[in-house]
Protein backbone atom coordinates (compact mmCIF):
# COMPACT_ATOMS: atom_id res chain seq x y z
CA UNK A 1 0.00 0.00 0.00
CA UNK A 2 1.50 3.25 -0.29
CA UNK A 3 1.07 6.05 2.25
CA UNK A 4 1.79 9.73 2.12
CA UNK A 5 3.09 11.47 5.85
CA UNK A 6 4.22 14.71 6.75
CA UNK A 7 7.34 15.03 8.64
CA UNK A 8 7.57 17.96 11.04
CA UNK A 9 10.68 17.75 13.18
CA UNK A 10 10.72 20.96 15.04
CA UNK A 11 13.56 22.12 17.28
CA UNK A 12 16.28 20.84 19.48
CA UNK A 13 15.80 16.92 20.18
CA UNK A 14 12.54 17.33 17.47
CA UNK A 15 15.01 16.30 14.51
CA UNK A 16 16.87 13.50 15.96
CA UNK A 17 14.22 11.50 17.33
CA UNK A 18 11.95 12.26 14.43
CA UNK A 19 14.81 11.04 11.72
CA UNK A 20 14.81 7.66 13.99
CA UNK A 21 11.13 7.47 13.76
CA UNK A 22 11.35 7.82 10.13
CA UNK A 23 13.95 5.26 9.97
CA UNK A 24 11.44 2.69 11.61
CA UNK A 25 8.80 3.79 9.66
CA UNK A 26 10.86 3.08 6.80
CA UNK A 27 11.75 -0.50 7.80
CA UNK A 28 8.13 -1.22 8.23
CA UNK A 29 7.80 -0.50 4.77
CA UNK A 30 10.20 -2.85 3.46
CA UNK A 31 8.86 -5.76 5.83
CA UNK A 32 5.18 -5.55 5.07
CA UNK A 33 5.39 -4.24 1.36
CA UNK A 34 4.54 -0.67 2.00
CA UNK A 35 5.84 2.59 0.20
CA UNK A 36 5.71 5.76 2.38
CA UNK A 37 6.30 9.00 0.43
CA UNK A 38 7.89 11.23 3.30
CA UNK A 39 6.87 15.66 2.79
CA UNK A 40 9.32 17.68 5.43
CA UNK A 41 8.41 20.84 6.80
CA UNK A 42 9.74 23.61 9.01
CA UNK A 43 7.94 24.21 11.77
CA UNK A 44 8.58 26.23 15.35
CA UNK A 45 11.52 28.39 16.50
CA UNK A 46 13.55 26.64 13.03
CA UNK A 47 10.23 27.98 10.81
CA UNK A 48 10.37 31.76 13.02
CA UNK A 49 14.19 32.10 11.73
CA UNK A 50 13.24 30.90 8.21
CA UNK A 51 10.46 32.62 7.55
CA UNK A 52 9.37 35.06 10.01
CA UNK A 53 6.48 32.56 11.42
CA UNK A 54 5.81 29.69 13.30
CA UNK A 55 3.98 27.51 10.61
CA UNK A 56 3.57 28.30 6.89
CA UNK A 57 -0.23 28.26 5.21
CA UNK A 58 1.71 25.47 2.87
CA UNK A 59 2.66 23.58 5.83
CA UNK A 60 -0.38 24.10 7.72
CA UNK A 61 -2.45 22.64 4.41
CA UNK A 62 0.03 19.79 4.15
CA UNK A 63 -1.82 17.89 7.14
CA UNK A 64 -4.89 18.34 5.03
CA UNK A 65 -3.17 15.96 1.93
CA UNK A 66 -1.75 13.15 3.97
CA UNK A 67 -2.57 10.36 5.94
CA UNK A 68 -0.48 11.27 8.77
CA UNK A 69 1.35 13.72 10.38
CA UNK A 70 4.61 12.71 12.44
CA UNK A 71 6.00 15.67 14.49
CA UNK A 72 8.74 16.36 16.85
CA UNK A 73 9.17 19.18 19.45
CA UNK A 74 9.10 22.92 19.61
CA UNK A 75 10.66 25.87 21.53
CA UNK A 76 13.74 26.56 23.35
CA UNK A 77 15.52 29.62 24.75
CA UNK A 78 16.02 31.15 21.61
CA UNK A 79 12.70 32.31 21.13
CA UNK A 80 11.72 32.62 24.65
CA UNK A 81 10.85 36.35 24.95
CA UNK A 82 7.55 36.65 26.76
CA UNK A 83 7.69 39.84 24.63
CA UNK A 84 7.80 38.18 21.42
CA UNK A 85 4.84 38.72 19.06
CA UNK A 86 5.26 34.87 17.66
CA UNK A 87 6.67 32.14 19.57
CA UNK A 88 7.54 28.67 18.52
CA UNK A 89 4.49 26.97 19.97
CA UNK A 90 1.82 28.60 18.14
CA UNK A 91 2.71 26.16 15.09
CA UNK A 92 1.54 23.15 17.29
CA UNK A 93 -1.50 25.23 18.59
CA UNK A 94 -2.46 26.16 15.23
CA UNK A 95 -2.21 22.34 13.57
CA UNK A 96 -4.49 21.38 16.34
CA UNK A 97 -6.92 23.32 15.47
CA UNK A 98 -6.57 23.53 11.60
CA UNK A 99 -6.39 19.49 11.95
CA UNK A 100 -9.57 19.26 14.53
CA UNK A 101 -7.49 16.77 16.42
CA UNK A 102 -9.31 17.85 19.79
CA UNK A 103 -8.30 14.34 21.44
CA UNK A 104 -4.66 13.40 22.70
CA UNK A 105 -4.15 10.27 23.68
CA UNK A 106 -1.26 8.86 25.84
CA UNK A 107 -0.28 5.30 26.53
CA UNK A 108 1.20 5.06 29.98
CA UNK A 109 2.19 1.29 30.04
CA UNK A 110 5.51 0.36 32.69
CA UNK A 111 7.82 -1.94 30.79
CA UNK A 112 9.19 -4.86 33.02
CA UNK A 113 12.05 -4.20 31.40
CA UNK A 114 12.01 -0.44 32.69
CA UNK A 115 10.77 -0.83 36.13
CA UNK A 116 14.55 -0.05 37.77
CA UNK A 117 14.66 3.30 35.87
CA UNK A 118 12.12 4.38 37.28
CA UNK A 119 12.44 6.56 40.52
CA UNK A 120 9.55 5.26 41.90
CA UNK A 121 9.47 1.41 44.00
CA UNK A 122 8.76 -1.34 41.18
CA UNK A 123 6.15 -2.26 43.89
CA UNK A 124 4.29 0.68 43.11
CA UNK A 125 4.34 0.03 39.47
CA UNK A 126 3.58 -2.85 39.11
CA UNK A 127 0.09 -3.70 36.73
CA UNK A 128 0.67 0.08 35.89
CA UNK A 129 -0.85 0.59 32.13
CA UNK A 130 -3.07 3.43 31.51
CA UNK A 131 -4.62 5.66 28.72
CA UNK A 132 -4.64 9.55 29.68
CA UNK A 133 -7.17 11.33 27.56
CA UNK A 134 -6.68 14.92 27.40
CA UNK A 135 -8.86 17.19 25.53
CA UNK A 136 -6.50 19.65 23.26
CA UNK A 137 -8.05 22.77 20.92
CA UNK A 138 -10.50 24.10 24.13
CA UNK A 139 -9.96 25.54 27.51
CA UNK A 140 -7.03 27.98 28.60
CA UNK A 141 -4.80 27.38 25.74
CA UNK A 142 -7.36 28.45 23.13
CA UNK A 143 -10.41 30.29 24.59
CA UNK A 144 -10.69 34.25 24.32
CA UNK A 145 -10.12 36.76 26.17
CA UNK A 146 -6.39 36.14 26.48
CA UNK A 147 -4.07 39.56 26.90
CA UNK A 148 -1.91 41.62 29.32
CA UNK A 149 -2.64 45.41 29.83
CA UNK A 150 -0.96 48.07 31.66
CA UNK A 151 -2.48 49.86 34.57
CA UNK A 152 -1.70 52.64 36.93
CA UNK A 153 -1.22 50.03 39.34
CA UNK A 154 0.88 47.74 37.28
CA UNK A 155 1.05 44.78 35.00
CA UNK A 156 -2.57 42.71 34.36
CA UNK A 157 -3.09 39.48 32.66
CA UNK A 158 -5.98 37.02 31.80
CA UNK A 159 -6.38 33.90 30.19
CA UNK A 160 -9.80 32.56 29.93
CA UNK A 161 -11.09 28.48 30.53
CA UNK A 162 -14.15 28.31 28.16
CA UNK A 163 -15.58 24.88 26.81
CA UNK A 164 -19.03 24.19 25.82
CA UNK A 165 -21.01 21.04 26.49
CA UNK A 166 -19.96 19.61 22.62
CA UNK A 167 -16.79 19.50 23.53
CA UNK A 168 -16.70 18.41 26.41
CA UNK A 169 -19.55 15.49 25.33
CA UNK A 170 -17.00 14.60 22.47
CA UNK A 171 -13.45 14.17 24.63
CA UNK A 172 -15.82 12.34 27.24
CA UNK A 173 -16.86 9.96 24.78
CA UNK A 174 -13.64 9.33 23.69
CA UNK A 175 -13.09 8.19 27.42
CA UNK A 176 -15.63 5.66 27.34
CA UNK A 177 -15.01 4.01 24.16
CA UNK A 178 -11.45 3.44 25.85
CA UNK A 179 -12.49 2.02 28.54
CA UNK A 180 -15.30 -0.27 27.34
CA UNK A 181 -12.39 -1.21 24.86
CA UNK A 182 -10.24 -2.08 27.98
CA UNK A 183 -10.63 -3.01 31.51
CA UNK A 184 -14.14 -0.86 31.64
CA UNK A 185 -12.67 2.14 34.05
CA UNK A 186 -13.18 5.36 33.11
CA UNK A 187 -12.00 8.47 35.70
CA UNK A 188 -12.81 11.92 34.66
CA UNK A 189 -10.73 14.67 36.43
CA UNK A 190 -11.70 18.08 37.09
CA UNK A 191 -11.87 20.76 39.73
CA UNK A 192 -15.47 21.01 40.23
CA UNK A 193 -15.38 22.15 43.68
CA UNK A 194 -13.98 25.81 42.22
CA UNK A 195 -14.52 26.18 38.29
CA UNK A 196 -17.36 26.48 36.45
CA UNK A 197 -15.89 24.66 33.72
CA UNK A 198 -15.81 21.70 35.63
CA UNK A 199 -19.06 22.06 37.23
CA UNK A 200 -20.43 21.76 33.95
CA UNK A 201 -17.82 18.80 32.53
CA UNK A 202 -18.91 16.47 35.65
CA UNK A 203 -22.77 17.09 34.46
CA UNK A 204 -21.97 15.95 31.07
CA UNK A 205 -20.13 13.15 32.53
CA UNK A 206 -22.79 11.78 34.86
CA UNK A 207 -25.56 11.97 32.09
CA UNK A 208 -23.25 10.49 29.19
CA UNK A 209 -22.15 7.90 31.71
CA UNK A 210 -25.70 6.62 31.18
CA UNK A 211 -25.57 5.83 28.19
CA UNK A 212 -22.30 3.99 29.01
CA UNK A 213 -23.53 1.87 31.88
CA UNK A 214 -21.04 -0.52 31.25
CA UNK A 215 -18.06 1.50 32.11
CA UNK A 216 -17.67 2.21 35.85
CA UNK A 217 -17.56 6.22 35.50
CA UNK A 218 -15.68 7.64 38.80
CA UNK A 219 -15.35 11.53 39.29
CA UNK A 220 -11.33 12.73 40.72
CA UNK A 221 -10.35 16.47 41.70
CA UNK A 222 -7.17 16.98 39.55
CA UNK A 223 -5.45 17.40 42.92
CA UNK A 224 -6.33 14.27 44.48
CA UNK A 225 -5.38 12.45 41.02
CA UNK A 226 -2.41 14.18 41.13
CA UNK A 227 -1.30 12.44 44.06
CA UNK A 228 -2.62 9.02 43.05
CA UNK A 229 -0.97 8.92 40.33
CA UNK A 230 2.40 8.52 42.69
CA UNK A 231 0.67 6.80 45.34
CA UNK A 232 -1.58 3.89 43.28
CA UNK A 233 -0.97 4.22 40.22
CA UNK A 234 -2.22 1.15 39.13
CA UNK A 235 -5.74 1.53 39.75
CA UNK A 236 -6.58 3.67 36.60
CA UNK A 237 -7.43 2.48 33.47
CA UNK A 238 -8.58 5.44 31.38
CA UNK A 239 -8.27 9.35 32.65
CA UNK A 240 -9.57 12.22 30.63
CA UNK A 241 -9.58 15.32 31.72
CA UNK A 242 -9.55 18.95 29.82
CA UNK A 243 -6.46 20.58 28.04
CA UNK A 244 -4.42 22.21 31.16
CA UNK A 245 -5.19 19.53 33.53
CA UNK A 246 -4.11 16.70 30.97
CA UNK A 247 -1.44 18.68 30.00
CA UNK A 248 0.30 18.33 33.62
CA UNK A 249 -0.73 14.62 34.76
CA UNK A 250 0.21 13.15 31.52
CA UNK A 251 3.96 14.63 32.18
CA UNK A 252 3.70 13.35 35.76
CA UNK A 253 2.36 9.98 34.55
CA UNK A 254 5.34 10.17 32.02
CA UNK A 255 7.89 8.88 35.44
CA UNK A 256 5.93 6.34 35.71
CA UNK A 257 7.45 4.88 32.85
CA UNK A 258 10.69 5.82 33.60
CA UNK A 259 11.02 8.40 31.34
CA UNK A 260 9.30 11.29 29.22
CA UNK A 261 11.56 9.48 26.53
CA UNK A 262 10.08 6.36 26.04
CA UNK A 263 5.97 7.70 26.06
CA UNK A 264 4.31 8.36 22.85
CA UNK A 265 1.01 10.05 21.91
CA UNK A 266 -1.54 10.30 19.16
CA UNK A 267 -3.85 13.55 18.42
CA UNK A 268 -6.96 12.17 16.87
CA UNK A 269 -9.97 14.25 14.99
CA UNK A 270 -12.53 11.31 16.10
CA UNK A 271 -12.88 8.19 18.28
CA UNK A 272 -10.01 6.03 17.88
CA UNK A 273 -10.95 2.35 16.44
CA UNK A 274 -8.51 -0.13 15.76
CA UNK A 275 -8.60 -0.33 11.91
CA UNK A 276 -10.21 2.06 10.91
CA UNK A 277 -8.13 5.10 9.67
CA UNK A 278 -8.64 8.82 11.23
CA UNK A 279 -6.38 11.93 10.42
CA UNK A 280 -3.75 12.14 13.36
CA UNK A 281 -0.83 13.98 14.26
CA UNK A 282 1.86 11.78 16.21
CA UNK A 283 4.72 13.11 18.69
CA UNK A 284 6.61 12.28 21.54
CA UNK A 285 5.37 13.59 24.94
CA UNK A 286 8.36 15.28 25.55
CA UNK A 287 9.86 18.49 24.20
CA UNK A 288 12.72 19.87 22.79
CA UNK A 289 15.74 19.21 25.56
CA UNK A 290 17.79 22.05 24.44
CA UNK A 291 20.25 21.31 27.05
CA UNK A 292 20.50 17.59 25.36
CA UNK A 293 20.40 18.66 21.54
CA UNK A 294 23.06 17.74 19.49
CA UNK A 295 24.69 15.39 21.33
CA UNK A 296 23.49 11.62 20.24
CA UNK A 297 21.85 11.17 23.76
CA UNK A 298 17.79 11.84 23.36
CA UNK A 299 15.74 8.84 23.60
CA UNK A 300 13.81 8.12 20.53
CA UNK A 301 11.56 5.63 21.69
CA UNK A 302 8.69 7.96 22.05
CA UNK A 303 8.86 8.67 18.46
CA UNK A 304 9.31 5.64 17.02
CA UNK A 305 6.59 4.39 19.55
CA UNK A 306 4.39 6.98 17.94
CA UNK A 307 4.91 5.68 14.57
CA UNK A 308 3.70 2.87 15.84
CA UNK A 309 0.46 4.62 16.83
CA UNK A 310 0.29 6.39 13.57
CA UNK A 311 0.14 2.71 11.70
CA UNK A 312 -2.65 1.89 14.08
CA UNK A 313 -4.85 4.51 13.86
CA UNK A 314 -4.44 6.67 11.10
CA UNK A 315 -3.14 3.94 8.35
CA UNK A 316 -4.77 0.74 9.51
CA UNK A 317 -1.74 -1.47 9.64
CA UNK A 318 -2.17 -3.19 13.29
CA UNK A 319 0.29 -5.66 12.41
CA UNK A 320 2.64 -3.23 11.57
CA UNK A 321 2.15 -1.47 14.67
CA UNK A 322 2.67 -4.29 16.66
CA UNK A 323 5.87 -5.28 14.74
CA UNK A 324 7.50 -2.05 16.13
CA UNK A 325 6.40 -2.41 19.63
CA UNK A 326 7.60 -5.93 19.70
CA UNK A 327 10.89 -4.75 18.09
CA UNK A 328 10.89 -1.82 20.89
CA UNK A 329 10.21 -4.65 23.75
CA UNK A 330 12.89 -6.82 22.53
CA UNK A 331 15.85 -4.47 22.15
CA UNK A 332 15.22 -3.05 26.06
CA UNK A 333 15.06 -6.73 26.62
CA UNK A 334 18.27 -7.26 25.42
CA UNK A 335 19.52 -4.69 27.91
CA UNK A 336 20.31 -1.81 25.41
CA UNK A 337 19.14 1.82 26.57
CA UNK A 338 19.73 5.54 26.10
CA UNK A 339 21.11 7.84 29.02
CA UNK A 340 17.98 8.82 30.47
CA UNK A 341 16.86 5.11 31.57
CA UNK A 342 20.63 3.74 31.67
CA UNK A 343 20.93 1.89 35.03
CA UNK A 344 23.83 -0.80 36.65
CA UNK A 345 24.04 -3.69 33.79
CA UNK A 346 22.55 -1.99 30.83
CA UNK A 347 24.73 -1.03 27.65
CA UNK A 348 24.31 2.72 26.96
CA UNK A 349 23.93 3.54 23.03
CA UNK A 350 23.22 6.57 21.43
CA UNK A 351 19.70 8.03 19.45
CA UNK A 352 21.01 6.79 16.05
CA UNK A 353 22.10 3.56 17.94
CA UNK A 354 18.71 2.41 19.34
CA UNK A 355 17.22 3.65 16.41
CA UNK A 356 19.29 1.19 14.47
CA UNK A 357 18.81 -1.52 16.85
CA UNK A 358 14.64 -1.20 16.53
CA UNK A 359 14.86 -0.86 13.08
CA UNK A 360 17.05 -4.16 12.89
CA UNK A 361 14.05 -5.80 14.95
CA UNK A 362 11.87 -5.46 12.61
CA UNK A 363 10.01 -7.90 10.77
CA UNK A 364 7.11 -8.89 8.85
Amino acid sequence: MDFKIAVLPGDGIGPEVTTEGVKVLEAVGRAFGHNFTLEHGDVGGISIDKHGVALLPEVRDLTQAVDGVLFGAVGGPKWDDPDATVRPEDAILQLRSHMGVFANIRPVKVNSWLADSSSLKPEVLEGVDMVVVRELTGGLYYAEPKARHETPQGWTAVDTMRYSEAEIERILRVGFELARSRQGRLASVDKANVLECSRLWRQVATQLGEEYSDVELSHVLVDSCAMQLIQRPAQFDVIVSENTFGDILTDEASMLAASMGVLPSASLSEVPVTGKRTLGLYEPIHGTAPDIAGQGIANPIGSILSVAMMARYSLGLTKEAASVERAVDQVLANGSRTADIAVAGTKTVSTTEMGDLITAAISG
